[in-house]
């Protein structure tokens, strides 16, 4: 009998495991799923162009296309972008870690490795996400579990069903995620710009801009 060592982790009764399988994945250029401060995502290395355009075959998603990045703080963060003001700076120190994603422009450096000036960026409200991308140090993809046009899957054992023969892993939490998408916001400007509202109100996020 064939014995089945595709691995999927429950990240709340196996912590541990499911990070250093997270890890190990990003790191030699695969894609896992796991959950988010919002609903389960792709994960893998931006700056890994093969899993970047894995991720895009499996979704059905046209290439060019960018992915928002979880990231473990700001000052990982200042790693990568070029802030317009100091008030750009506070005010993402005032809504994160929310799910709240952020347009940025990017420095010259990850343009180039990108090739692209902008990006958006989270600091998720999740233990799981903050822990992995703490040991990681690097940006992390985060993009909706489901096929172009489809509506994302939260139910574990329906994404196992669907994308177990596309992933690396998968990493799934008993906890319902039945939370909406990240709100959406551009800050590549002088002023925010939204993109897309979720559970956290841009008009409340906009009080803290001011």
């Amino acid at each position: 009998m064939k014995v089945n060592h595709f691995p999927f982790i429950n990240i709340d009764t196996d912590f541990e495991n499911s990070l250093k399988t997270a890890k190990k994945i990003y790191l030699e250029g695969g894609v896992f799923i796991y959950p988010t401060d919002t609903i389960y995502g792709f994960g893998a290395n931006p700056f890994n162009e093969d899993a970047v355009e894995r991720i895009n075959k499996i979704k059905g998603r046209e290439e060019g296309k960018m992915y928002i990045l979880l990231i473990k703080d700001i000052d990982n963060l200042q790693k990568y972008v070029e802030f317009q003001s100091e008030k750009h700076f506070d005010f993402l120190l005032s809504i994160w870690p929310n799910p709240v994603s952020v347009v940025l422009n990017l420095n010259e450096k990850t343009k180039r490795i990108l090739k692209t000036d902008t990006i958006a960026f989270r600091i998720p409200n999740h233990r799981f996400c903050l822990k992995l991308l703490s040991e990681l140090q690097m940006p992390l993809i985060s993009t909706s579990v489901n096929k172009s046009s489809r509506d994302p899957i939260i139910d574990p054992i329906l994404i196992k069903e669907d994308f177990e023969s596309e992933v690396d892993a998968i990493l799934y939490s008993d906890k319902k995620t039945f939370f909406p998408a990240s709100t959406l916001i551009d800050l590549s400007g002088n002023k925010p710009k939204l993109l897309r509202e979720g559970r956290i109100k841009y008009k409340d996020l906009l009080g803290k801009f001011n």
